[in-house]
């Protein structure tokens, strides 16, 4: 078949398709294929012939014909999306659609009108699919017994997560990450006994947070810039709506601070604080003003836990840690992994101020607590400007 002969016959086959006149078009799309004609646009109005015609086995051979020799075709992802949608087959359309949404370029005003509406099709029926797949398992569950409340904590969030109501939530720490450990965002305060004999001192450690606050000398902005490292973006940057009364500060009593607050110096000597030159342990006061909201970051390191024992707390304080949000309650204290994403909000009328200090992670043995002490030692030795030499012996 000469190339002439092929477009006159393709321009046949596309008018007897748009008078929908679909078994002259199939007749003439599949000699075509026949004849070796059978370019990406041929076999996707073949296709769409087949369709109208309701030979779905048919439109879905010649949109894998395309797909064969291109994976990224959108039109054929979008219309293997679009019959299987149409068949009922909710979690196979569904990564058809997905396929082309990530292969689309994002700015969807730079394709054809024709690309661009089936993309935000598919991205309207991904979303009633699975809308629909998340009501059968959540029927399914619930006719079996299963809910999401007290005892299904993880199962309900890997629920969500199925549905792509969330997303995992992982470890990322910005500095160091220590592999191997569990992806836990909250720990249950119970499994930690030396939490028992800390918060017997719970009266005298919040006196002492009240006479600070009542002065409030010493209470210095929580985010500022690292000496000799570029500034930072941090939107509460020298930002007093959230402040800190530091006790520990790199692994060094803060001397003044301490002196004023013995109770809470003593209570700390319960708790598995990491004991490292230069760097922990830190403790202080974590005081968060009325309507501050600190927004989702990752701690610097996963080999710690943040122990939070809140003092004085208004209405309306919250921390999530991962998809978990807890609310923030006087004397309840809350122990999470900071390296996964977390943000805490303070909505009430008043301040907020919370004991905060860093704990070991109880997963990690003896051996790694000292192998990690004698690292981050080394780090910060490796750090420190060299001493000033000493002067040449005399000749």
């Amino acid at each position: 078949m000469q190339e002439a002969d092929a477009q006159a016959l393709e321009q046949a086959g596309f008018e007897a398709l748009r008078r929908r006149d679909l078994p002259t078009a199939r007749a003439i799309f599949e000699r075509m294929v026949a004849f070796g004609h059978d370019t990406p646009r041929i076999s996707f109005l073949l296709a769409r012939a087949c369709d109208v015609l309701d030979d779905r086995d048919a439109a879905h051979a010649a949109l894998d014909r395309i797909l064969a020799n291109n994976q990224r075709d959108l039109r054929a992802l979008l219309m293997k999306g679009d019959l299987l949608t149409r068949d009922g087959d909710d979690r196979a359309a569904i990564s058809w659609y997905d396929r082309a949404l990530r292969l689309a370029p994002a700015a969807t005003i730079q394709l054809p009108p024709d690309l661009a509406e089936g993309l935000r099709r598919a991205e309207a029926a991904s979303l009633a699919a699975a809308g629909r797949f998340e009501d059968h398992l959540r029927e399914r569950l619930a006719a079996a017994g299963v809910s999401s409340g007290n005892g299904y904590g993880r199962f309900a969030e890997a629920l969500d997560i199925l549905s792509g109501a969330k997303a995992p939530q992982l470890q990322q720490p910005t500095s160091f990450y220590y592999p191997r450990l569990p992806q836990i965002a909250f720990y249950e305060a119970e499994d930690f006994p030396w939490l028992a004999e800390m918060l017997t001192a719970l009266p005298a450690i919040r006196a002492e947070a009240e006479a600070v606050l009542a002065g409030e000398s010493g209470v210095t902005p929580y985010v500022q810039r690292a000496k000799d490292r570029p500034e930072t973006t941090h939107p509460l940057l020298n930002d007093p709506s959230w402040s800190a009364f530091h006790l520990w500060r790199d692994g060094e009593p803060v001397a003044e601070n301490a002196a004023r607050c013995p109770a809470t110096m003593k209570a700390l000597e319960a708790s598995p604080m990491p004991r490292i030159k230069g760097r922990w342990p830190n403790a202080l006061f974590s005081i968060l003003r009325p309507g501050t909201h600190i927004e989702p970051h990752c701690g610097m390191v996963n080999t710690r836990l943040i122990c939070h024992i809140p003092l004085i707390v208004p209405q309306g304080c919250r921390l999530r840690v991962g998809n978990e949000t807890r609310t923030v309650a006087e004397g309840r204290p809350l122990l999470f992994d900071d390296s996964i994403e977390h943000e805490a909000w303070n909505d009430g009328d008043a301040i907020r101020a919370i004991l905060l200090f860093e704990v070991w992670r109880p997963e990690l043995t003896s051996e790694e607590q000292r192998a990690l002490t004698v690292m981050f030692e080394a780090i910060s030795d490796y750090s420190r400007p060299p001493e000033t030499a000493p002067p040449p012996p005399a000749a």
